[in-house]
């Protein structure tokens, strides 16, 4: 056996996952220490700036008061508002400040600055949007800008100055120095690194010297096992301690003198042995040469509705139930597979058994091995198939016959009638439409079965959405044919949905309930919000209603309670399976109650957050 590399060694291993966990139990403390201390110098940054500020607002707003007074009053010769404020920003401001602007209210105009670089915007208009801000809020706002010269991070804090009326007279706009506070955090940062970098070196080293000690007795016994292949047990695995990997060793060598006692009869039941374990995904049964069943897993027993201890001992062929028609001879030399079916007139059941034949190597049969395999499903699946395939021709074959019996009329000479062609390319034109319809839908739910099949949601005010469509309907109905009644709350209801699938939803029950309303009848309208996590739509008509041991297959495709009425109607009898697929694939759900002779109410839900239309449309 060809020697293990280092990178690919347990040892190698053992210390990468050392070294990974020391390095990620670093970086969680180096990346939750330094954050909770970069927001901490932050939040002591701001606010020794904005208690500072505070105090110096204060007593701009004391003097723009003063003058906002004396400017009611006779003039009296003084310093002007200007020269007031610049004496108040010319006083010693914290280090990190770097401008402090004084913004009137009433002009937006620049009355004072402490940076005597900037005194040109004296007078100007501001145009810095957090001042407007202020000065429409009354609120403090803040931001963290860039210097456009050197690009380090520049702190702005815009203050409203307010009169003793808590009236808002001005704004100051104050400009901080805050890169120092974040080179502090790097400097701390650069400091974990190298921290980190050490202890990675010295956990390397004490996990290379650990590892040597499980690797070495386990190289010494992978020599052990490989001397056990080729036959050679007189070797024995070095004990180097008494811990876990010691005992190790000890039963390793136990087990060598045990497995050279053992090997020897060991031979055929290895085989017998090893044909159990091919088949043991489903029941298996095993028999000795005679047919008798001396092994029946639990899956087997449960497959066949037996008791384990009932059936050992029998023949196999009864256990089966294939007395009347098979020999355990005729078992042994079956090749294909044998169907059992134990189907009720209530539910299908149908297992497939497969045979494989124990033999020695002399060609003696030993026994059989029989294993199970629950087909209920595949079998359902295939006649629901068969039976797709038949609707499917069924539905097309129709409405291609009577084109077919029209068109030859017509080639015969009818469309020279005047009286008859026009009826007959009628007839033939609706019953293209129909196989149209009839192909569509089968594209829909084809596309809908695909792996490839999204919906494009968006959120959508329910209640209205299906006002909107309850009216296109209302206005194709004659007068007085079928009344509307709709018990639609008027408050907004937002789902997030595929707005075209559930309108084809509704389209698809709507008109069902159209086409199987009497004269004068009512449909009835619904939604509700139930246990605000779900919306459940409801649509109500007074047609004739669906016999009870129907209402559960009225969602399956081609399904038709009556089959002549509905034709004639238009229907392809996919319209409420594809309602049902798109309601699936909004994680809702959709079924049907129905009494007969009163009518017919189909349901389907929809998830419903609560709130979250506050969230998305506010």
């Amino acid at each position: 056996m060809k020697k293990v590399g280092f990178f690919r060694s347990i040892l190698f291993k053992f210390v990468l996952i050392y070294v990974l966990l020391i390095l990620v139990a670093m970086q969680i403390i180096g990346v939750y220490f330094v954050g909770e201390l970069e927001n901490k110098l932050v939040a002591n940054f701001k606010s020794s700036i904005s208690d500072n500020i505070k105090v110096l607002t204060f007593s701009l707003g004391e003097t723009m008061a003063e003058h906002t007074q004396e400017s009611n009053t006779p003039q009296i010769d003084g310093p002007t508002l200007e020269e007031d404020i610049q004496a108040i920003l010319e006083d010693k401001l914290a280090n990190d400040v770097t401008e402090v602007r004084v913004i009137d209210y009433i002009s937006r105009r620049v009355i004072g600055t402490s940076n005597p670089d900037n005194l040109d915007m004296v007078g100007k208009k501001t145009t810095d949007l957090l001042v407007k801000r202020t000065l429409v809020s009354k609120q403090e706002d803040e931001d963290i800008l860039r210097d456009r010269k050197n690009g380090e991070r520049l702190w702005v804090l815009s203050t409203p100055i307010l009169d003793k009326q808590d009236k808002i007279i001005g704004a100051v706009y104050t400009i901080a120095d805050i890169e120092n506070v974040y080179k502090r955090v790097k400097d701390i940062n650069e400091i974990f690194i190298t921290g980190t970098i050490i202890a990675l070196g010295i956990t390397a080293i004490l996990g290379l010297l650990l590892g040597r000690t499980i690797t070495r007795p386990m190289s010494d016994m992978r020599k052990q096992a490989l001397a056990i292949a080729k036959g050679n047990y007189s070797r024995k695995v070095k004990v180097y301690g008494n811990d876990e990997i010691g005992q190790l060793a000890v039963t390793f060598n136990n087990m060598t003198k045990k497995l050279q006692d053992a090997q020897s009869t060991t031979e055929g039941e290895r085989r017998k042995l090893s044909s159990v374990l091919a088949y043991m995904t489903d029941g298996v049964i095993a028999t000795d040469r005679r047919g008798r069943v001396i092994l029946i897993n639990e899956p087997a027993a449960e497959l066949l509705n037996v008791s384990r201890e009932t059936v050992l001992s029998q023949p196999i062929v009864s256990v089966l139930g294939l007395k009347d028609e098979y020999t355990f001879d005729d078992l042994l030399e079956e090749k294909d597979s044998i169907i059992l079916d134990h189907s009720t007139q209530k539910e299908a059941y149908i297992l497939r058994a497969n045979f494989s034949v124990i033999q020695k190597e002399t060609g003696f049969v030993n026994g059989l091995i029989t294993v199970l395999h629950d087909i209920t499903e595949q079998e359902k699946i295939e006649e629901e198939r068969r039976e797709f395939v038949a609707n499917v021709s069924h539905e097309l074959r129709t409405p291609l016959t009577t084109m077919r019996s029209y068109l030859e009329a017509l080639a015969e000479g009818a469309w020279k009638d005047e009286n008859i062609a026009p009826n007959f390319l009628s007839v033939t034109q609706n019953e293209t439409e129909r196989m149209i319809r009839l192909v569509n839908d089968l594209l829909q739910l084809s596309k809908m079965d695909s792996r490839d099949y999204k919906l494009t949601k968006g959120w959508v005010n329910f209640g209205k959405f299906f006002n909107h469509i309850i009216d296109r309907f209302e206005m194709t109905i004659e007068k007085g044919h079928i009344t509307f009644k709709r018990e639609i709350p008027s408050t907004e209801i937002f789902v997030d949905i595929d707005e075209d699938k559930i309108t084809q939803v509704l389209y698809n029950i709507i008109s069902n309930a159209i086409k199987y309303s009497p004269e004068g009848g009512q449909i009835t309208f619904r939604l509700k919000v139930e246990d605000e996590s779900r919306i459940v739509v409801s649509i109500s008509d007074q047609g004739v209603g669906i016999p009870k041991n129907n209402i559960d297959k009225i969602f399956e495709r081609f399904y038709r309670v009556d089959k002549a009425r509905s034709r004639n109607l238009g229907g392809t009898g996919l319209g409420l399976a594809i309602a049902k697929e798109m309601v699936v694939a909004h994680n809702g759900k959709i079924w049907a109650e129905s009494k007969e002779g009163k009518g017919t109410t189909i349901f389907f839900t929809l998830p419903y957050e609560a709130g979250q239309e506050d969230d998305d449309w506010s």
